[in-house]
């Protein structure tokens, strides 16, 4: 692109002038089409994941928060592997310890998370995870202005445990559960960046089985051989698609597309499309405090995102 608009301006070539406005537009329109599109997809991810796990919490009766976890991983784990074959690169032993442990802190804030869904509504438990990763940011920046944003989060978490859709104080077992999701996606984002030296996909694919691994016996201890019974494999399948495949894929696409600072951003809505497709499918109403309250916690997250600093590239 750089090359063909640097061709098109350039004066040594008079016959090109005439076609200046139109040359430049095209590549405008282009890269306002791809942008369209990563916004597109960061959304569509959102959407998927949210809608996902709506229907992951249908099936709790039937196996359980366990044995719904266990599935989603499982699957998410065998598309992964057919998609990336981790086993045809080679895989540093540092790599291969810090994978594990990336793998081991998705499993349990997949695990935790499901099980805060037991009694909490998804938008309140997404709105409290989401503390983990923003208490790591401001923790990491040491500056005061990141004082503000935490402040702002902690408002929001004060809407949010003041009430839940009846009235009633929300589970406390619950919220712990939601918070410690939180505490593991942010061990999550320190063992994958360290992770990150590896390939991309075998990471992903490989941490995604470990995952799998850690979450697999507390869903047989939950369902036993209900975890198989056909009907729920093919509702498995569709909630490792919709809650782990597309999205990742979908975030793997818009990644190529948009700055990271803009795709924080986006990504702060989960809190609010979460709680829109439980309400939506589930019939899960939240008090005006907490739709407050999860907004305080998007506005916390997207002025962390804006305001983070530039890292610096490794030596």
């Amino acid at each position: 692109m750089e090359t063909r608009a640097a061709a098109h301006g350039h004066p040594l070539q008079p016959s090109l002038l005439p076609m200046s406005a139109t040359s430049l537009a095209l590549p405008q329109r282009s890269a306002a089409t791809s942008l369209a599109f990563a916004v597109a997809a960061v959304l569509g991810a959102i959407v998927s994941l949210c809608g996902g796990t709506s229907f992951a919490k249908s099936l709790f009766p039937v196996v359980g928060a366990e044995g719904t976890v266990a599935l989603r991983t499982g699957v998410s784990a065998l598309i992964l592997l057919a998609v990336w074959r981790p086993w045809r690169l080679p895989l540093a032993a540092r790599d291969a310890g810090w994978i594990v442990l990336y793998g081991a802190a998705l499993g349990l804030t997949n695990l935790l998370f499901y099980l805060s869904l037991r009694t909490l509504p998804i938008g309140v438990s997404l709105a409290i995870e989401f503390t983990g990763p923003l208490a790591l940011a401001v923790l990491s920046s040491h500056r005061a202005l990141d004082l503000l944003w935490a402040a702002l989060a902690a408002v929001g978490l004060v809407l949010l445990l003041l009430l839940d859709g009846s009235g009633q104080a929300l589970d406390p077992v619950g919220v712990l559960c939601a918070a410690g999701a939180g505490l593991f996606w942010a061990f999550y984002i320190v063992f994958g960046q360290k992770a990150g030296r590896a390939h991309g996909g075998q990471a992903t694919s490989i941490g995604m089985v470990v995952a799998a691994l850690v979450t697999l016996p507390f869903g047989l201890a939950q369902a036993g051989g209900g975890l198989f019974e056909p009907a729920v494999l093919l509702a498995g399948l569709a909630i490792g698609i919709f809650s782990s495949a597309l999205p990742y894929s979908l975030e793997m696409v818009a990644l190529k597309r948009l700055p990271k600072r803009s795709f924080g951003i986006l990504l702060s809505l989960e809190p609010a499309i979460g709680a829109l497709a439980g309400l939506l499918i589930l019939g899960e109403h939240l008090k005006p405090a907490q739709w407050l309250g999860i907004a305080c916690v998007i506005a916390a997250a997207t002025g962390c995102t804006l305001t983070a600093r530039p890292t610096r590239p490794a030596q």
